[in-house]
């Protein structure tokens, strides 16, 4: 028998239908903890009321425990099946100004923003992170830990910020070849540490990070 291919679940998705909601918002983001690069966000509402919709993404989840090659063909059919869809990042300039947390928040706000909204959105689901602004993008919200694991709309948000994240990367290796962005995009690895010490740190470091700290570009 072949095997169940793994798909987050759409539990709070129908909770929320059940309260009145119709537009629900899953954002997440990618690159959080990240030694270099810029941090991007998802944002996608599904459409919620089709029966068929869990068998149009499957195999959509967590983008983490997605292979690179499942994210690059699932991309599109998040995108083709969405309702709106936008991805957003903030740089690594603006993460060393506002602090890794507030540039997270103004990522996620610029995926919302990027979203072509046929309809107003009336509930954001965000993946874990609290945002000390979101009150003032005006809907109610929900922070959820580990949801890319349980929510389907996270889950599609993450793949987009993960795909788009990890083509700035590469974009990113080639301006910089010397830090081996395409291969740990930008991560706390033992060869991304090695070529640190053995060049320094480039233009797209986060030089508030602790392994950056003292460095000089």
């Amino acid at each position: 028998m072949p095997r169940k291919t793994r798909t987050a679940g759409l539990k709070r998705e129908l909770e929320l239908i059940a309260q009145g909601r119709r537009h629900i918002v899953g954002i997440d983001e990618a690159g959080r903890g990240a030694w270099a690069g810029a941090v991007y966000a998802g944002a996608v509402i599904l459409p919620l009321d089709n029966p068929e919709l869990t068998l149009l993404l499957a195999g959509v989840r967590d983008s983490k425990q997605m292979t690179s090659g499942s994210r690059g063909r699932l991309i599109s059919t998040i995108k083709l099946h969405a309702v709106a869809w936008g991805v957003g990042f903030a740089t690594c300039t603006e993460i060393d100004t506002l602090g890794i947390v507030p540039a997270t928040c103004l990522a996620m706000h610029r995926a919302l923003e990027q979203a072509s909204l046929s309809e107003t959105p009336d509930y954001l689901m965000v993946d874990s992170i609290k945002c000390a602004d979101m009150s003032v993008w005006g809907l109610p919200y929900e922070s959820i830990v580990g949801g890319d694991r349980f929510s389907l709309s996270i889950a599609a948000a993450s793949v987009l910020a993960k795909v788009s994240r990890d083509e700035h990367m590469r974009e990113m290796h080639l301006v910089y070849p010397n830090y081996g962005f395409s291969q740990h995009k930008g991560y706390g690895t033992a060869s991304h540490r090695a070529a640190l010490q053995a060049h320094g740190a480039c233009a797209i470091h986060r030089m508030t990070f602790a392994p950056l700290r003292g460095m000089t570009r």
